[in-house]
């Protein structure tokens, strides 16, 4: 285990009881580059948690590239990890590292959950599909931290920087150059879902998980489809109540981004009601968060698939 803090790092194996105690402690700081490549030379994988990664991961995805060293994160910032490919891409090829982002709940159920989905249509009908849909049936936890000052510090460079505003408008912007996709991809904000037969609303982490799916395609050579498309949804329920419902969370969904964008609520809201980073769900909230998500596959010969992935529950 390894942090700048070594008092922390003993509570944290002394919470963690006897299974934790052979574990060794590293001391390594974000911005100290020799503290760094120790850890990278100790490891033989990193597991960083160190939100917003924009601010603060940077030197310990350049080190990993240049050792060797496999490396995994949780991001879901998208403009940070199209920069760390530009960045470190050529580097990491050279070391034989394996930079490997976004693998929490965004993205692993999405990524996973389409290929579930497509090697089972190859099973089923010979082919994969073109267009694939993810839908949220039901969900419980809660954001830490470090995953909402992601969130804001993105709201803040959009702000200042024109040219990421419209890098930020396009689904194929972590896709390797050259990708060829021409798909138009859909951004759900209320519709009705007749495949689920239920109102569907926007999700939080459809525009990164998205994006992480379209890689995927990418980097396989596109085995789904040069004009495959993926969006995803929180289903709503039928009827006037899911359809009220969906609208309330498109309206909660853009007053809160218009919110934050404004200094003085985002100043506001981060002093007074949101967790800062290393802050977020209790132990008992994480024991009793679960996901259960559908997802739903067609092909252009008419052929239809649906599969579910849960987890913790």
């Amino acid at each position: 285990m390894a942090a700048r803090s070594e008092s922390k790092l003993s509570s944290l194996k002394d919470e963690l009881g006897n299974k934790a105690q052979n574990i060794p402690i590293l001391i390594a700081d974000s911005f100290n580059q020799d503290s760094l490549q120790v850890l990278c030379d100790r490891a033989g994988v990193i597991i960083s948690t160190v939100g917003p990664y924009a601010l603060y991961g940077e030197l310990l995805v350049k080190l990993c590239a240049l050792s060797g060293t496999d490396y995994c994160d949780l991001t879901g910032e998208a403009q940070w990890i199209k920069r760390m490919v530009e960045r470190y891409e050529n580097e990491a090829k050279a070391s034989g590292a394996r930079i490997v982002h976004s693998c929490g709940f965004d993205s692993i159920p999405s990524d996973l959950g389409v290929k579930f989905l497509q090697d089972l249509a190859q099973e089923h009908f010979g082919a994969y599909c073109n267009h694939v849909k993810m839908r949220v049936k039901a969900t419980k936890g809660g954001a830490s931290g470090g995953t909402i000052a992601s969130a804001l510090n993105l709201v803040q460079e959009a702000a200042k920087e024109p040219s990421l505003r419209q890098e930020l408008k396009d689904p194929y912007s972590i896709c390797p150059l050259g990708h060829s996709f021409k798909a138009r991809q859909k951004t759900v904000a209320v519709e009705y879902d007749e495949d689920f037969n239920s109102w569907v609303g926007p999700f939080l982490m459809a525009a990164i998980n998205q994006r992480i799916v379209l890689r995927t395609n990418a980097l396989l050579s596109r085995p789904y489809d040069p004009d495959f498309t993926y969006d995803e949804g929180t289903l709503t329920g039928d009827g006037r109540k899911g359809e009220k419902r969906a609208k309330r969370l498109s309206a909660v969904s853009s007053i809160g981004m218009v919110g934050v964008s404004l200094p003085p609520i985002r100043w506001l809201a981060t002093r007074f009601f949101l967790p800062k980073p290393g802050e977020g769900p209790s132990l008992e909230q994480q024991d009793k968060g679960f996901f259960d998500l559908r997802f739903f596959g067609s092909n252009d010969q008419g052929g239809k698939i649906i599969v579910k992935v849960t987890g913790d529950k």
